[in-house]
């Protein structure tokens, strides 16, 4: 057995199933380990998606994602992706398969300092060397899944992976178990609840790794308070219920944020910053930060409690607590939130993005998933977009990288092959990952791709409107026409609403995958995105 061999197995025993990449001659020994194990391959079109791809299982399993690039070229195109693991918190092992020992320190064809290149967008980066690649192995799977989760680097030289293993393998590594902060969190909680009269609860990032998630709706309804999420809290908590209140920093931001200004008190429990700065909208409104990392303290801002610790354990010892009346009606809730869905789709435009997102979400079932790219279109989904369930959304808000949605709903259908998944993509994400249709033709993965073409890039142009700017670099031309399909995907080309649910239809029946052409108006946006 060589050390190729042992890193394959030692991922078989960490529950990795899929290794998604691009191959090159450093690599093939890797690849011929991965040949013989029950560790899949997955060829992708870019390396970027193979780490897109990686993030998304990592998050969607717990279990580390695992990409793998050649020297030089290959690894910086891996870092777009590895970076959204880092940024949007998800258990990733980056390998980049490296020139011979003897030529490391050398000014060679390709080779530049990998360790370098990864360590602003890593957790940690490793050398894999003869006689301690199994513990170091162990050591990266470990760190990948420690709070706060988030991808490892790993260099192998090529003459280390042919290299005879001379080991049996590493040992698993213990985590350090989470601080138990509950009573002390308790009692800060009971006191600033008698303090205040509008009390709000938010969720975030942090949250939607918590076992007791639903756990929380004991307090929310005990204490009767109105709860907003992030874009990443999503179905965490239901968003159905009568206590939900809509997603900060999205589309109709504004109407959000006037609603959380008449809090006089903020308990965040599992919110991470990442996704959008206290700064942003929470003010001098005192704050109980609970998460698995404590909060950066801004100058502005007023924290009642910023701790660390164990999130599953504080939020039973939150339900607990007794009652303790406030000031919020339930009403008013319900008229901000029918304020806010009216708002959430104007009138005055042709065919939109908010007639495409309706209509598939009534369609899609309830527990199906929907993987989304960065757009104009990913504001509008994130407070337009319903659900009940968590992990059904799959979107970067950390990285908000351009390129994720096609391959993480990819990644998604393998993982879950039995339940449908779709992407909804703008023209100019999709120009980045077309080439990811060949891989789900070849995979004969059953996820249509929606693409909301209005001929721009659509948030930028919204931005540009909004600083009064002349439009300029953001236009992508006068669509033409949709081709017959892509790669030998089918494609088919809708503009109303009755087309497109029939296309919807359409695609749905199909056991391989598909694109759907929205043409849809630009103008859609302007009340809703940025207001």
């Amino acid at each position: 057995m060589n050390n190729s061999d042992l890193i394959v197995r030692t991922l078989e025993k960490a529950g990795v199933r899929w290794v998604f990449g691009i191959p090159s001659g450093p690599v093939l020994p890797l690849i011929e380990a991965l040949r013989r194990s029950s560790v899949e391959f997955v060829l992708t079109a870019s390396e970027t998606s193979a780490a897109f791809m990686a993030t998304a299982v990592g998050y969607l399993t717990g279990i580390p994602g695992v990409c793998v690039a050649t020297v030089g070229p290959g690894a910086t195109n891996l870092t777009t992706g590895v970076g959204c693991a880092w940024l949007d918190r998800a258990p990733v092992l980056a390998i980049t398969c490296n020139v011979a020992t003897p030529w490391l320190e050398r000014r060679v064809q390709m080779r530049i300092d990998h360790h370098a290149l990864f360590r602003p967008l890593t957790k940690a980066t490793f050398s894999l060397r003869d006689g301690h690649v199994g513990e170091t192995l162990a050591k990266a799977l470990a760190t990948a899944v420690e709070e706060p989760p988030g991808p490892v680097h790993l260099d192998l030289p090529e003459d280390i992976a042919l290299a005879n293993s001379v080991e049996a393998g590493g040992r698993p590594v213990d985590s350090i178990p989470a601080q138990d902060i509950s009573a002390e969190l308790c009692h800060v909680i009971s006191a600033a609840l008698k303090n205040a009269r509008r009390p709000l609860l938010i969720t975030g990032l942090s949250f939607t790794r918590g076992k007791h998630c639903r756990n929380l709706l004991r307090f929310i309804e005990r204490q009767q308070i109105p709860f907003v999420t992030t874009l990443h809290a999503k179905g965490f908590l239901p968003e159905s219920h009568l206590n939900w209140c809509g997603v900060i920093g999205r589309a109709r931001r504004t109407d959000v944020k006037a609603f959380t200004d008449k809090a006089d008190l903020i308990v965040a429990v599992g919110y991470d910053p990442i996704e959008i700065n206290y700064e942003e909208w929470a003010g001098k409104i005192p704050i109980v930060h609970i998460g698995t990392e404590a909060a950066e303290p801004g100058a502005d801002l007023n924290f009642l409690w910023n701790k660390a610790g164990d999130l599953d354990r504080a939020i039973d010892a939150m339900t607990e607590l007794p009652a303790i009346a406030n000031d919020w009606a339930a009403q008013e809730w319900c008229e901000h939130r029918e304020a806010f869905e009216r708002a959430l789709r104007p009138s005055g435009h042709e065919f939109g993005a908010q007639e495409v997102l309706d209509i598939l979400r009534e369609k899609l079932p309830p527990e199906g998933i929907l993987s989304y790219d960065v757009g104009a279109h990913t504001h509008q989904i994130a407070s337009q977009w319903r659900t009940d369930y968590p992990r059904t959304l799959l979107a970067t808000n950390g990285w908000s990288s351009m390129g994720y949605g096609m391959p993480a709903a990819y990644a998604a259908k393998l993982v879950f092959p039995d339940r449908a998944v779709v992407a909804v993509v703008g023209d100019g994400g999709f120009q980045m990952t077309a080439g990811e249709l060949a891989l789900a033709r070849r995979l004969n993965l059953a996820v249509p791709i929606i693409i909301l073409n209005d001929g721009w890039l659509g948030l930028m142009k919204v931005k540009q409107e909004r600083k009064n700017y002349p439009l300029s670099g953001v236009f992508l031309g006068a669509p033409p026409d949709s081709p017959a399909h892509y790669f030998g995907v089918p494609c088919r080309s809708v503009k109303t609403a009755k087309n497109f649910s029939a296309a919807l239809d359409w695609a749905f029946t199909l056991k391989g995958p598909s694109v759907i052409e929205a043409f849809i108006d630009v103008e859609s946006y302007s009340a809703t995105v940025f207001d």
